[in-house]
């Protein structure tokens, strides 16, 4: 099994039971292997007033966060530049990309033609 980054959409369908029973297990494998977040997604998740904030919480806190580095914020750059992609999306593409990381999104549209960014929509398999 590759390495994954979760997108913010993942995390709050899985933990919402919405995934389908091959995207279920595949976050379940992920999760057992330790989660990895981006900044962003760490952000997003703690902002939300969901009724389940304690269980947002304690998955964010088992999870590895990859920060804003030098190297994200320049590929960031160099995405916001090459094409229009909304500053949270290029920042979750980019470290992605920066950390060889498979991107879990359902939004994969949003990433359509990144350069070395893949891209697993859970809800698809």
């Amino acid at each position: 099994m590759g390495q994954y980054l979760i997108d913010t959409n993942i995390v709050s369908k899985y933990l919402s039971g919405l995934l389908p029973v091959k995207g279920e297990l595949l976050l379940d494998a992920v999760v057992d292997s330790i989660p990895q977040l981006s900044v962003i997604t760490q952000i997003e998740l703690l902002s939300w007033r969901s009724g389940f904030e304690g269980r947002v919480g304690e998955f964010v806190n088992d999870s590895i966060i990859f920060a804003l580095t030098p190297e994200v914020v320049e590929a960031c750059i160099k995405l916001r530049r090459e094409r229009k992609m909304r500053t949270p999306d290029a920042i979750l593409a980019a470290t992605a990309i920066v950390s060889d990381l498979i991107l879990l999104t359902d939004n994969e549209i949003d990433f359509l033609g990144v350069h070395r960014l893949e891209v697993i929509n859970p809800n698809k398999l």
